[in-house]
């Protein structure tokens, strides 16, 4: 690891230049770089996520801390790591601090992999809209995690005022396991869909988006039941010809039970998976992800989420001076380049 302390973006390029050459093979076969926008007391877990992605997406990151934008003097401290506890990642977390932090992307675009794709992964809490942010703005794919926002279920509303093809959020992969046993239970009988029922947390984004998908794959408008854990704990749905099917979880044994009419019960693994697995499936694909805009419009009321085109572009947002919006105020619409 090298580390540079009140440095500048060239110095960085240079001494990562460096460590590639020093490391030789085990920094060729890039798939993509990936930006992570994290607070600092999530630094280690980003990486440790990213060292787990980076196994089935060998990446370079880029960790981008930002501090009080207010500051009056700006400050570049880098740290470089090439190979060693991140595996077949190489990374630079940088630490910006000023106004530096709000100009970000001039320190990034030296240091893109070439002729690989772009995600930036907003480890925080997500930005208001992404244009606001240049490091969204470069990426040709980007991901959002509405869990760490105060009110995640108000986050993924956001998510879709101001989706553009592209964007997907940590929220969606977290019920892929719930979708894969909801799926396989279809696959024995067809029978449709009359009514269904989501028991889970009111704030909980993953239960708005598995309602969403459920409508947009099934046509029924699930209800939603308050539940007394902190996760989401069953899917009940009444079948056409009257049965019932249920899967409900074990929330301490990392299983779930299917139940249907007239048939046993079936005991299949459901367990929550960890950071880096969820980012790593994010990553399988960097086209946009039609099932998701789905899900999310048909959760949040919003339709045709999935025709909105164009490429962003940057919006200039000083959070040291921009003024609140006056209350019943909307935002001002996103430009879109021609």
């Amino acid at each position: 690891m090298i580390g540079l302390w009140d440095t500048t973006g060239i110095e960085v390029v240079k001494a990562l230049a460096n460590e590639r050459r020093s490391a030789g093979g085990l920094t060729s076969g890039l798939a993509l770089t990936l930006i992570a926008v994290v607070d600092e007391r999530q630094v280690r877990e980003a990486e440790a996520a990213a060292t787990i992605a980076a196994s089935a997406h060998p990446c370079r990151l880029l960790i981008i801390v930002r501090a009080d934008v207010t500051q009056q003097r700006s400050r570049l401290d880098a740290e470089i790591v090439v190979g060693g506890r991140l595996g077949p990642c190489e990374a630079v977390v940088m630490r910006m601090q000023g106004r530096l932090a709000l100009h970000a992307e001039s320190v990034i675009m030296p240091l893109l992999a070439p002729d690989v794709p772009v995600v930036t992964w907003w480890q925080c809490a997500p930005p208001e809209r992404i244009a606001y942010d240049p490091l969204g703005v470069v990426a040709d794919r980007r991901i959002t995690d509405s869990a760490q926002a105060s009110d995640p279920v108000a986050a993924l509303r956001v998510r879709s005022d101001d989706y553009v093809p592209g964007d997907t959020d940590l929220a969606w992969s977290r019920i892929t396991p719930w979708r894969t046993l909801l799926a396989g239970a279809f696959d024995a009988n067809r029978t449709g869909v009359r009514s269904a029922e989501i028991v889970a947390p009111e704030h909980d984004p993953t239960a708005l988006l598995l309602g969403g998908w459920l409508e947009a794959r099934l046509g029924v408008h699930p209800t939603r039941k308050p539940g007394d854990g902190k996760i989401m704990q069953a899917v009940n749905m009444v079948l056409d010809n009257g049965d019932s099917m249920n899967l409900i979880r074990d929330l301490n044994a990392g299983v779930a039970t299917l139940q249907r009419t007239g048939q046993p019960d079936r005991i299949l693994p459901l367990s929550r998976r960890p950071l880096g697995d969820e980012l790593a499936e994010e990553l399988r694909r960097l086209d946009p992800d039609q099932p998701y805009a789905a899900a999310l419009a048909a959760g949040t009321g919003k339709r045709r989420l999935g025709e909105r085109g164009g490429p962003r572009v940057h919006i200039w947002k000083d959070p040291a001076l921009a003024e609140k919006p006056e209350a019943g105020t909307a935002p001002a619409p996103e430009p879109v380049a021609s």
